[in-house]
């Protein structure tokens, strides 16, 4: 089984775009949610062009497939915006001016960063979870 990394980030329009590595396979939506039904819909669309085509099905469809759904730093903002750019920086320990920027989509943050963001993340959901009321 193929898992599709399936990555959410923040449209131009301000809704939602969703892209993977396999060509064609994109999705959009005003929220989260139609882009996600829209990003399924393309990936059945693009299986059934590819069989009419080929007569064949692609690989990752033949062989089933589960979807991975990541946030880039601009969507996790738009699906999360109770969360502060600027404290959450602050908490993970980047420069908050970048964090801004990486929340509005003006700059990608590099693999070194996001581990970076995604080690003191995890950590702040631990936290988290021991907190009783």
């Amino acid at each position: 089984m193929r898992t599709i990394t399936a990555t959410i980030e923040k449209a131009s329009d301000g809704g939602y775009g969703i892209y993977t590595d396999i060509p064609g396979l994109i999705g959009s939506g005003l929220t989260e949610e139609e882009a996600k039904a829209d990003f399924c819909g393309v990936l059945k669309e693009q299986a059934a062009y590819y069989y009419e085509r080929t007569n064949t099905y692609p690989d990752w469809y033949k062989e089933g497939y589960e979807i991975e759904y990541r946030y880039d730093l601009s969507g996790f903002f738009l699906s999360f915006p109770f969360i502060n750019a600027s404290e959450f920086a602050s908490y993970v320990g980047i420069n908050p001016s970048l964090m801004r920027k990486y929340k509005s989509g003006l700059v990608k943050a590099s693999a070194k960063q996001k581990d970076q963001i995604q080690a003191k993340y995890s950590e702040m959901i631990r936290n988290l979870e021991r907190v009783k009321f």
